[in-house]
């Protein structure tokens, strides 16, 4: 079948979202007192962190806002921002207890790596983590080895366009640097219909199959380290689209991969270029909770800096969740996501 634009709410530009605000949202009157409430009885249950659901952690009155951030998750946008959570009022262990109770309210958190991480932290550990300050030395002096993807993520460097592997990603922002960190978003579909529009033969390419790795120090030591799969893939007129390009150029240290083509290089340049001149730059403040449909959103961020010695430092929670209106995956794509009819427990770091 040849290949159509995708329609709806889903395309946007930047310009778009900045000029409607419809992907913002505030907390309703009530919403603040049940967090507080949920928050003293998960603490009163003595249960650890990860053992605590929604019964756990009630939000009676919320079921309506939590619909309707789904449903524009889903079927809208694909971006949404809550706005104004007081975060100066809690100590850095309710802060994490509150996000993961409201995730419960979401989906389910899934696996960020292969180690048991739930629930992250998105923060510079180049000046605490000798392996990501080695990885950043390296690649600054000319090293052959791509720097993970990881080691890009807890610096202060900017993070280029991708997607993570689960449905919903939720970032909370606990604080911020001094400067910079601003959050890139992009809509897949408009980006999908612009390459179509202007390199239908580039656009082609993007819906066959480009290799990436499974990186060890996200999946653990696999036997299968590289996979393939399509930029873009469409079922029942729904987009979807896994891109790192840090995984394509990992997946080219592996001899046994093939080489990427001068077309299929052109076609990734291409999908970077619209992303950029078609984001969304949207600063985070602190207590804002972002939570985005990696299958219709791009998202990255400029670099940051951080004050130690002010203790002004930016941090980010992070959520992976896997959600309950999720749409169907085209055939292939279990490589990735381990299902792929709607609504079923999917993504995140599984063992091979």
């Amino acid at each position: 079948m040849p290949a159509e634009p995708i329609r709806g709410r889903c395309v946007w530009t930047g310009a778009d979202l900045a000029a409607s605000g419809d992907w913002l949202r505030t907390w309703p009157a009530d919403a603040l007192p049940a967090i507080d409430a949920a928050l003293a009885r998960a603490r009163a249950s003595g249960k650890a962190l990860t053992e605590i659901t929604a019964a756990d952690f009630p939000l009676p009155g919320l079921e309506a806002f939590f619909a309707d951030v789904l449903e524009e998750l889903e079927n809208g946008r694909g971006a949404v921002r809550i706005t104004g959570f007081p975060v100066a009022r809690h100590d850095a262990d309710a802060l994490r207890m509150v996000f993961w109770g409201l995730g419960q309210h979401l989906g389910t958190p899934v696996n960020q790596t292969a180690f048991g991480e739930i629930l992250g932290e998105v923060r510079d550990e180049s000046h605490d983590d000798g392996r990501v300050t080695q990885q950043l030395a390296e690649h600054r002096h000319g090293a052959d080895k791509v720097l993970a993807s990881r080691a890009r993520a807890r610096s202060t460097g900017p993070l280029r366009f991708h997607t993570d592997r689960c449905d919903v990603i939720a970032l909370f922002c606990i604080a911020n640097g001094i400067d910079g960190g601003e959050s890139k978003l992009a809509s897949i579909p408009y980006i999908h219909n612009a390459i179509l529009t202007r390199r239908p033969d580039l656009h082609a390419l993007l819906m066959q199959d480009y290799w990436r790795s499974r990186p060890e120090d996200e999946d653990g030591v696999r036997r299968d380290k590289v996979f393939a799969l399509p930029v873009f893939g469409v079922r029942d007129g729904k987009i979807t689209s896994q891109y790192s390009r840090t995984y394509v150029e990992q997946a080219q240290e592996t001899p046994t991969v093939p080489r990427l083509s001068a077309a299929q290089n052109e076609a990734l340049d291409l999908l970077a270029e619209v992303a950029e001149e078609s984001c969304l730059h949207s600063a985070f403040a602190p207590g804002d909770i972002q939570l985005l449909n990696n299958h219709v959103v791009y998202h990255g961020r400029t670099a940051y800096a951080d004050d130690r010695v002010s203790g002004q430092v930016r941090c980010l929670l992070r959520l992976w969740l896997s959600v309950a209106n999720s749409r169907a995956l085209p055939d292939g794509f279990e490589v990735l996501w381990g299902a792929t009819e709607p609504g079923s427990l999917r993504g995140g770091v599984f063992a091979g």
